[in-house]
Formats: C-alpha cells, sequence, structure tokens
C-alpha cells in the first residue's frame, strides 16, 4: 500500500468510524496532517482522491466536507466505468448476467410497492416505445425509462444506482440498434408488454419470470451476435 493509499485509508476510517459524519467539516489541511501524523503533501493528495470518489467535496474559500455518502453519489462512477467496459465482449456479457441477477428480482420487488400513478408511469413509456419503435434513439430512451420507473418504486437507492450503472444507456442503444437491424425488436417490445401486464396484475411471482425472460432473450442475442461477428468490439458491430 502507497503512503497516499494509507493516508486515504486514515480519512476513511474517520469517517466510518462516526468522528467525521456526512456533512461534516474537515479540519484545515494543516491540522488534519498533524492528527493523522502525515505530510501536508500526503494529506492533500488523499483529499482530492476522496473528493474524485465522491466521499468529500472541497468548496473554495469554505473548506472540505464530507458528502452526504448517499449510494447515488458514491456509486455514479459506475455508469462511466461500464461505458470504458463496452469494448470488450467478455465484460459485456459479464454485465448482461449481472443485471439478469438483479432486474427480475427488482421488478418482483416493486409490486408490493407498487401504486396506480406508479403504474400509470411505465405504461406511460411502454406506449412511448410502441409509437417509437422506428426510431433507435426515442425508443432506448423510453426503454431506459420504463425499467428505471420499476425499480425506482422499490425505494432502494442502491438498486437503483447499480442498475442504471449496469444497464448504460450506450449499451442499451447499441442493442436495440441491433435488434431493429436483426427484426426482432417486436418481440422485445412483447417481452416489456408481457412486464407490464405482470406488474398490472400485481403478480410478484409472473414479474419475475418476464422480467428474466426479457433479460435473457437480450442476453442470448448479444451472445449470438458476438459470436457471429468473431467476438468483435460491442462498440463496432452494434453501432
Amino acid at each position: 500500500m502507497s503512503l497516499t493509499d494509507k493516508a486515504i485509508t486514515q480519512i476513511r476510517q474517520l469517517i466510518a468510524s462516526g468522528v467525521l459524519p456526512p456533512g461534516a467539516k474537515l479540519p484545515p489541511e494543516p491540522e488534519l496532517a498533524a492528527q493523522l501524523g502525515l505530510s501536508r503533501n500526503l494529506a492533500r493528495e488523499a483529499v482530492k482522491a476522496l473528493s474524485v470518489a465522491r466521499v468529500l467535496e472541497i468548496r473554495r474559500g469554505d473548506g472540505t466536507y464530507v458528502t452526504s455518502l448517499q449510494p447515488s453519489l458514491l456509486l455514479e462512477g459506475l455508469g462511466g466505468a461500464v461505458e470504458l467496459l463496452q469494448g470488450d465482449p467478455g465484460a459485456v456479457l459479464d454485465l448482461m448476467e449481472v443485471r439478469r441477477l438483479l432486474e427480475p428480482a427488482a421488478t418482483a420487488l416493486a409490486v408490493a410497492r407498487l401504486s396506480d400513478d406508479r403504474l400509470a408511469e411505465v405504461k406511460r413509456h411502454l406506449d412511448a416505445m410502441r409509437e417509437a419503435r422506428d426510431d433507435v434513439e426515442r425508443l432506448n430512451a423510453h426503454d431506459m425509462a420504463f425499467h428505471r420507473a420499476i425499480v425506482d418504486v422499490t425505494g432502494n437507492e442502491t438498486l437503483i444506482t447499480l442498475l442504471e450503472g449496469i444497464s448504460g444507456r450506450t449499451l442499451r442503444a447499441r442493442i436495440w440498434r441491433g435488434l431493429v437491424d436483426t427484426r426482432v425488436a417486436a418481440r422485445t417490445l412483447a417481452e416489456h408488454e408481457a412486464i407490464y401486464a405482470a406488474l398490472a396484475d400485481r403478480d410478484a411471482v409472473l414479474c419475475h419470470a418476464a422480467a428474466l425472460v426479457h433479460v435473457n432473450n437480450t442476453e442470448q442475442w448479444l451472445r449470438e451476435h458476438l459470436k457471429s461477428t468473431e467476438a468483435s468490439p460491442v462498440t463496432g458491430p452494434l453501432e
């Protein structure tokens, strides 16, 4: 472990122990360095690294504060990481596998917490998907909104952020473009309709099954597509 890593660990321990709770202001740099037994340069580097990770927020002219430490904040870098992984077919398939594990469970969980207003929002995006079946960009936008509206119902911020990060906008767009090109978009739209119908029936088991079929079919199509293109980077054949 480098000296900077050790400094980062020390500050994280102060936060984890409650000495520096969310929203707390850190001591001035010289005081922080002395408190941790560090040089000022090490303390400064550790603070910079933790600010990039959204653990700390540096406010010019005011000082450095611990952020809210909410999952949506700490995990927001996941989406950027997913975008960088999209040139690696193996990594893309791994992401789809994780989505297959999480999304059906999230869809089933939503049933017990689903209001009529939230169901209407899901239907609005489904209707928009039907209307946009020949417009990949709009189709992709409402596809994401459809699934996001369902997962939002769970109220689980960590789950919401993880799924949104894994199901990156760019990856979805490329998959939809490929589905449209191979004329299986109608089947995929039907899978979304099945998910909505299960939600409307308030049937958690059926919701899980419908979502699993949808993600599994998308994953299977992606595997076949990558195989047919001799595992070329996803950024090429799906654009």
